[in-house]
């Protein structure tokens, strides 16, 4: 049993997707003094990653009976969330429109970037605080339990704050995106 626990825990697609889950927690977590525009860009090219990552992960069940640790607290939460709505301020809410509500409702239903990000965070830095401790048996239900909530919660998140993010980023009305566009108009008179 613990041999093949093994094999999908040390599988190249699981290490792959700790590797990715570990960059963007360490993203959200050292924003430093960052653009809304730079932060943007990253995370228009490190969530599709995630994605792709995520759906790679092989499929495995949970051998413990406990369900796996939870190490994020509500405070490390709140404290990525208002970091990341001090970035996206004025732009953080943006509209949702694929949630189960919607059928029913008859004014728009809104999601915050801020929050969105921050669950996805909550998620994957629960996974990789078991993941690291190297308890094969842990980290098969952390990544069965990470998997599963890719399914059914995080990854239509993802998939919804990236939507919000691209358009965000190509706006028409976007400066920094102006300026970079000037820039490369620069470049190619040059060549």
């Amino acid at each position: 049993m613990t041999d093949h626990l093994k094999e999908i825990v040390y599988s190249k697609d699981s290490i792959e997707f700790v590797t990715v889950a570990v960059q963007y927690c360490a993203f959200l977590e050292n924003t430093g003094t960052v653009t809304e525009f730079d932060f943007t860009d990253k995370l228009t090219k490190l969530l599709p990653l995630l994605y792709l990552k995520a759906s790679l992960i092989p499929e495995t069940d949970t051998v413990n009976d406990e369900e796996p640790e939870i190490t994020v607290t509500e405070e490390d939460y709140h404290y990525i969330s208002s970091k990341l709505y001090n970035i996206f301020s004025s732009n953080d809410t943006y509209l949702e429109v694929f949630l189960q509500d919607m059928k029913y409702s008859e004014t728009p239903i809104s999601a915050s970037i801020s929050e969105d990000l921050a669950d996805i965070y909550q998620d994957l830095k629960n996974f990789i605080t078991i993941f690291e401790r190297g308890i094969t048996e842990n980290m098969n239900d952390a990544l069965y339990v990470c998997n599963e909530n890719f399914k059914t919660y995080w990854g239509q998140k993802l998939v919804n704050v990236l939507r919000a993010l691209h358009s965000l980023k190509y706006s028409e009305g976007n400066a920094n995106l102006d300026d970079e566009n000037d820039y490369s108009e620069e470049t190619e008179e040059l060549w």
